[in-house]
């Protein structure tokens, strides 16, 4: 797989795109479980078909330009409020970034820990290890980016991320995917109880840091893309409960700027699976005494 790969990396980022644009629709169309999830998830958010037809190829677009972006070399990337970034790094306080399955989560890390990282340190990106063993070479390639420092999704990783914090660096995580068993809360998102994770709230509480919302809007035609750059509408309350609420608030906010993007398909409503050895939130936790 990495070779594969390694040879799609040097091809244009229009025509990776446009191979990803066919497969979302192919597998829209094949796929009776896929093409329902992608509506039904829609329809919770109040949009019809019509409404969020684009994101059917976007989310093959986010697929076709991965070797690109792991592999290959740099795309074009506008700022719309990078200030926000500058300013949160110079509080010294540590910098929480959230992003959700919008647009091009990827660019994200890259296009910030290339603006960033000689400043300020590495950008501290939480992953899950691939489970497959013929996946694992093409995961850590993908990670093993300049400037991008990844931080598994285990008590070590975990730890690694408050130490990043607490040493004023940033740390990066999609706060929208659904968490195992015990390392989350069941809160409203779009009008419908999710599970949703506790971890970034607990950073937030936990080390006092700044936290930032950024997303990737992918341009046409393999022009790059645009990071915006936001900032939360009010701090997190302190109950853990309701900061957890709001964050998946924040995250329907950033998805209405751009429902077109959004990964539709994503099952955001499933029930949570088994927990794994060395949870999240148990660290978490064990790491904030």
């Amino acid at each position: 797989m990495l070779p594969f790969f390694r040879l799609l990396s040097v091809f244009p980022l229009a025509v990776l795109q446009g191979l990803g644009a066919a497969l979302g629709w192919f597998v829209f169309l094949v796929s009776p479980v896929w093409r329902r999830r992608f509506l039904d998830n829609a329809a919770q958010a109040g949009y019809g078909f019509r409404a969020v037809r684009p994101a059917v190829a976007h989310i093959g677009r986010m697929v076709g330009e991965l070797p690109r972006l792991w592999l290959g070399r740099p795309v074009p990337v506008r700022w719309d409020g990078g200030e926000l970034l500058d300013e949160a790094y110079a509080a010294g306080r540590g910098l929480l970034l959230l992003t959700p399955h919008l647009g091009c989560f990827e660019i994200a890390a890259l296009a910030i820990a290339e603006r960033h990282s000689a400043a300020h340190g590495p950008l501290t990106v939480l992953y899950r290890p691939a489970r497959k063993p013929w996946l694992a070479p093409l995961v850590a390639a993908s990670r093993d980016r300049p400037g991008v420092e990844p931080a598994p999704t285990t008590l070590a990783g975990v730890r690694q991320m408050i130490k990043a914090l607490r040493q004023g660096r940033a740390v990066g995580l999609l706060p929208d995917q659904v968490p195992p068993e015990g390392m989350g809360t069941w809160a409203p998102f779009f009008g419908r109880p999710a599970y949703t994770m506790t971890l970034a709230a607990r950073l937030a509480q936990q080390t006092g840091c700044e936290v930032r919302l950024v997303w990737g809007e992918r341009l046409p035609w393999g022009r790059g893309f645009v990071l915006h750059c936001r900032e939360l509408r009010t701090p997190l309350p302190a109950a853990l409960d309701e900061a957890v609420a709001r964050m998946n608030e924040e995250m329907e906010r950033l998805i209405r700027e751009c429902p077109q993007q959004y990964l539709w398909s994503y099952a955001r409503y499933k029930p949570p699976r088994e927990p794994a050895a060395a949870a999240v939130p148990a660290a978490s936790q064990e790491s904030a005494r």
